[in-house]
C-alpha cells in the first residue's frame, strides 16, 4: 500500500467527500445529456422551418447562465443551453427537466411538508436538511420555506379547480380526517376522496375541509366534484360510519352503493364491548368479512348476533343496523374485495397526518394546511399502486352481475361481452 492510500484511509471523511463528488460531477454530466437530448427533440420540430433566406428560424444559442440546483447529493452545478427565434414568433425552449428559476430538485422539495408535518418548524428547517445535504441546505432559509408554503397554497387553489370531465371513476373512497396540527378553528377537519378509474389507477380526486363530517360539508364537496366531472357516478364508495357522508351520497350519487369500511366497523362494535372479550369478538367479526361467500357470511352474522345480543344489545345494534349494505362487496369482483372492503388508501397515505405531533408553536392557517397535505398527498400518489384485478373493471362499468365475487353472465350478455373484447383486442 503507497503512501497516497494510507494518507487517504488516515482521514475517512477525505474519501466521502470524494465520493459525493464524483456522485456531483457524474450527476452533472448525466443532466447535460438528458437537457441535450430534450433540445435535440425540441429542434426537430422546426427543421424544416426556415425565413426568407433559406435558414432555419430556431437554433441554438448559447447557454443560459449557470445555476445550482438543490439535489439530494447536495448543490449541482448546471447549465441549460437556449435558442433564437429569428421570426420574432418569440419561440423558446423549457427544459423539463431542469425548468426555468427551479433551485431544488423535486426530492428535496417533497421532504420539506414531511418534516414540517414531523414537528420541524420553518425556522429550523434548514439545520434539519443540512445533516442530509451539509452546507448546501443554506439556501433553504426560513423566509425561502415561507414562500414554498404560499406556494403549494396556489397549486391545491388551481388543482382544485381542474377539470375532470375525462375521469371515469368505478370506485371512491371518502374518509375526514382529523389531526392534532392546530388550524384557525378546531371543528375543522379533512375530507379526503380516493378513487380508481377504468384503467385501476388511484387517484386523489377531491380535499377540502368541512365542518367535521357533516352532510353539508360532504355534499358540497361531492357536488363540486360533479360540477368538474365526472360524467357518470361511481358504483361503490367505501366509507366510514359517519352518516353525513352516506347521507351526501345519497343525495348526489342516489346509483351509488355503499360500503361501510369494516375497519371502522369493528372497532364501532368493540367500543360497546369490554375489553376482556375483544379477542372473541375480532374473531367472530373477521369470519364475517373475510367468508368465501355471503351466505356463509350472513351465517357467521347471524351467530355473532346469537353470542353477543343478549349480553351486549348495543354491539351488535352497532352491527345490525348496517347489515345489508355491508356485505354490498360480495356481488363485486373477489380480485377487488381486499381493496373496497376498508377505507385503507385513506387511512394508510393520511396516517403521518393523524399522529401529527403537537410541536409546533404557530397556529396553522388553512389556506397553508390545505397546501401542505396537498403536497404530500400528491407525493403518496406517485407510490400507489394499481388496484389488483384491474381488468374486471370494464365488466364493473358495464354492469355485469357478480355473485359471491365471480361474474354472473346470461347467454345474451355473455355473447355481447365476448365481442366487445374481441373488438378491444384488435383495436
Amino acid at each position: 500500500m503507497n503512501k497516497d492510500n494510507v494518507k487517504g484511509l488516515d482521514i475517512p471523511g477525505t474519501i466521502n467527500d470524494s465520493l459525493t463528488e464524483l456522485l456531483r460531477h457524474g450527476a452533472r454530466g448525466l443532466i447535460e445529456k438528458a437537457v441535450e437530448t430534450e433540445l435535440q427533440f425540441f429542434l426537430s420540430h422546426y427543421e424544416n422551418v426556415t425565413d426568407l433566406h433559406g435558414r432555419k428560424t430556431v437554433v441554438r444559442n448559447g447557454y443560459l447562465p449557470e445555476r445550482d440546483v438543490l439535489t439530494g447529493l447536495g448543490s449541482i452545478t448546471v447549465k441549460v443551453p437556449k435558442v433564437r427565434d429569428r421570426s420574432g414568433a418569440g419561440v423558446k425552449f423549457n427544459s423539463a427537466i431542469v425548468p426555468p428559476y427551479v433551485r431544488k430538485a423535486k426530492q428535496v422539495e417533497a421532504a420539506l411538508p414531511w418534516l414540517y408535518l414531523r414537528g420541524i418548524s420553518t425556522g429550523n428547517m434548514q439545520d434539519a436538511l443540512s445533516v442530509l445535504l451539509g452546507d448546501e441546505a443554506k439556501g433553504l432559509s426560513p423566509a425561502v420555506v415561507s414562500r414554498l408554503k404560499a406556494q403549494w397554497s396556489e397549486d391545491y387553489l388551481a388543482w382544485n379547480r381542474r377539470d375532470l370531465a375525462d375521469e371515469k371513476v368505478v370506485y371512491l373512497w371518502a374518509d375526514g380526517i382529523y389531526s392534532t396540527l392546530r388550524g384557525e378553528d378546531d371543528h375543522l377537519c379533512l375530507l379526503v376522496i380516493i378513487g380508481v378509474n377504468e384503467r385501476g389507477e388511484k387517484r386523489l380526486l377531491a380535499l377540502s375541509d368541512g365542518y367535521r363530517e357533516s352532510k353539508a360539508s360532504w355534499l358540497a364537496l361531492l357536488q363540486d366534484l360533479t360540477a368538474r366531472g365526472p360524467k357518470t357516478a361511481p358504483k361503490l364508495a367505501i366509507g366510514d360510519g359517519a352518516l353525513g357522508f352516506w347521507a351526501a351520497l345519497d343525495e348526489a350519487w342516489p346509483q351509488t352503493r355503499c360500503q361501510p369500511c369494516w375497519v371502522h366497523k369493528t372497532a364501532n362494535v368493540l367500543n360497546e364491548l369490554p375489553k376482556a372479550i375483544h379477542g372473541k369478538a375480532k374473531a367472530g367479526l373477521h369470519e364475517i368479512w373475510m367468508a368465501e361467500t355471503k351466505a356463509q357470511a350472513e351465517k357467521a352474522f347471524d351467530r355473532f348476533v346469537r353470542d353477543f345480543g343478549a349480553k351486549y344489545p348495543k354491539a351488535t345494534g352497532v352491527l345490525s343496523k348496517d347489515r345489508e349494505v355491508l356485505l354490498s362487496f360480495y356481488d363485486f369482483p373477489a380480485e377487488h374485495w381486499a381493496h373496497i372492503r376498508t377505507t385503507n388508501p385513506i387511512e394508510s397515505t393520511f396516517a403521518t397526518i393523524r399522529h401529527r405531533t403537537t410541536r409546533t408553536k404557530n397556529c396553522v392557517s388553512r389556506n397553508t394546511l390545505l397546501g401542505l397535505v396537498f403536497q404530500l398527498a400528491l407525493s403518496a400518489e406517485r407510490s400507489w399502486l394499481k388496484l389488483r384485478g384491474f381488468d374486471r373493471l370494464p365488466e364493473v362499468i358495464k354492469g355485469v352481475k357478480f355473485q359471491d365475487g365471480i361474474a354472473v353472465l346470461d347467454e345474451v350478455n355473455d355473447i355481447e361481452y365476448k365481442q366487445q373484447n374481441v373488438a378491444t383486442d384488435s383495436n
